[in-house]
Parts: C-alpha cells; structure tokens; sequence
C-alpha cells in the first residue's frame, strides 16, 4: 500500500445496523500533520478509534505503521501517543507521578521515565508544579499534561481529539505552539477539531468528513480556493430593507441569506461594497474579511445543526 504511516482503503465500521464509516481512503505521510474534520456523527471518531487500534475494522483495508490492527494491534499501539478528547489523567497522583507510571506502563527503564518524565514537564511549562496532584490544576494544565503524558514513550504518531476544546485564548495558542514544535521535530500527527481556525493553524493536510464519507480533501489554502471565494462581504440591514437573494446576486459569486445577515462570497468585497452603494443598498454594518475554512466546511456539511 506504500509508505504512509496511515493508509486506509475502502475503510468502514458498522455498529449493528449503521454504518458509521461508509468506505474512505486516507493516506498520512510522515512527518505531516493530518486533521479529520465534520460535524458531530460524520464518523470522525471511529475513524481515529481503528487507527487507534482500539476499535476493529468491518471492512476495508487499514495499515498503521506498516502493520495491520488486527494482527499486530498491541505493536502498534506501543508506537502510538494518544491525547483523547477527554483528560483522563490520574487526579490523585502528583503531575511527575502521571508521566513517570504512565511510562512505566511501556516497560520502559525507571531512569529513563525519570528523565523523560523531567524533559516533559519543561516542554509542557509544568515543571514548577512538578509536584503538585493534579486535581487542583487549570484546565489548560491539565491539557498540557495530557499531551506530554502521551509523548513518554517518544511516538512516531501523535493522535489527537479535539485536543484545545474547552480551553481559553490564551492556553489554546500555548498548546498550538507545544504541536508546532512536535511537528519540527519530526512527530507525525493526526487530529480532530471543530476549531476552523486550528485546522487553519496546524494543518498540512485534512480531510472533511460528513455522513461517514469524504467529501472533500486538501490543504486549507486549497479547499478555500476550491470551495470559496477569496473574501465575504457581510451585510446587516433593518429587518423591513433586508433585500432578496436575487437583487444580491449580481453582486457576488454566491449569495447566502441568514435570519441575521447576508453573506455575499466574492472575489473582491471592497468592490462589491461599491457596486452596492451605487445601486442605492444601504446595509446598517458591512465588513468585508477573507474566506475562512469554516466557511468551506458549513458549504460541504451545512448549517443545520447535527445531535
């Protein structure tokens, strides 16, 4: 199948009746950064669950690491790291005590956790509360020490779900900036999200998955060319001037009309704004801004909200 570290073919999971992952390929390069993203039941996280080698396949063809899930799961996931999307850290143990049994779970030396463990606790800014238990930290230290915890047995590849959710501004680019390092330093990764702007941030590739298929797949930069326009013209008017779509159209390559604005997806706002002005449209507030990945993925997967 070559030389990914992740190759899927025709890979599908069912439970029962339903069928969760209904037949996609990916490839993950090494070295790359790969992100899954989709709204909630597009399969996503039973996707990242057999290549976890927790969850088996119903069908297709999977490799990890050169090896299949089914005959060599435990040798694979020995190589894997795996931040979940849930922090299930030990709470009563101190920050150090986390890193160093965890590692102990690998077989690994005791000297050596020790010194993994020490090396951990600096690239996570834990160090100073080195001894402190757990259960006291902030969210986003917890979050840190989850993904440091993940690096003790030094992985070829990183899993990672929904790894900044719940998190402020400001421990969200700290994390950002810990994966930007891994990523230098060679560390394969694979992650989910439902931060447009993460997936913009930390992403080589990905691809967006809606119904437990693949619907579109690239770098940002080209699912934006593809699926969008360079900017978006946002126009807000009184209720009782909203125009129709149609008097918009001529205006912009797509209209969007939604209960509180009109979304108008052109090569040029600034122009589009003119042209608008002209014809005697007078929006409340207008702002042009380029086209995002949040704008590709309510595109391919819509607005309506998915329980």
């Amino acid at each position: 199948m070559g030389d990914g570290l992740v190759q899927a073919r025709d890979l599908r999971k069912r439970f029962g009746g339903f069928e969760a992952v209904r037949g996609i390929d990916v490839d993950v390069a090494q070295g790359e950064v790969f992100g899954f993203l989709g709204p909630n039941g597009a399969g996503k996280s039973s996707t990242m669950r057999m290549i976890a080698c927790v969850s088996p396949r119903t069908s297709g063809s999977l490799q990890v690491l050169g090896m299949d899930p089914d005959r060599e799961g435990p040798r694979i996931r020995a190589r894997l790291g795996v931040v979940p999307q849930l922090d299930n850290l030990d709470t009563e143990l101190s920050v150090r005590e986390n890193l160093e049994i965890y590692g102990r779970y690998f077989g690994l030396p005791r000297r050596h956790v020790r010194a993994k463990a020490a090396e951990l606790l600096e690239f996570a800014r834990l160090t100073e509360r080195a001894e402190d238990r757990v259960e006291p930290l902030s969210g986003g230290m917890k979050r840190r020490l989850t993904i440091a915890r993940s690096l003790v047995n030094d992985p070829e590849l990183l899993l990672l779900d929904e790894p900044t959710t719940g998190l402020d501004p400001q421990a969200r680019h700290l994390l950002w900036e810990r994966l930007y390092q891994l990523k230098r330093e060679g560390v394969t990764q694979i992650i989910t999200t439902h931060y447009m702007d993460e997936a913009e941030q930390l992403c080589d590739r990905l691809v967006v998955m809606d119904g437990g298929v693949i619907v579109a797949e690239g770098s940002p930069a080209e699912l934006i060319e593809r699926w969008s326009t360079r900017e978006v013209l946002e126009l807000r008017f009184l209720p009782e001037e909203r125009p129709a779509a149609g008097d918009l159209e001529r205006y912009a390559e797509r209209v969007e009309l939604l209960p509180d604005r009109a979304l108008l997806y052109t090569a040029d706002g600034e122009r589009s704004q003119v042209a608008l002005h002209a014809a005697g449209l007078r929006p409340l507030s207008a702002l042009v801004r380029r086209s995002t990945l949040e704008d590709v993925f309510l595109r391919l997967t819509g607005r309506t909200l998915v329980d």
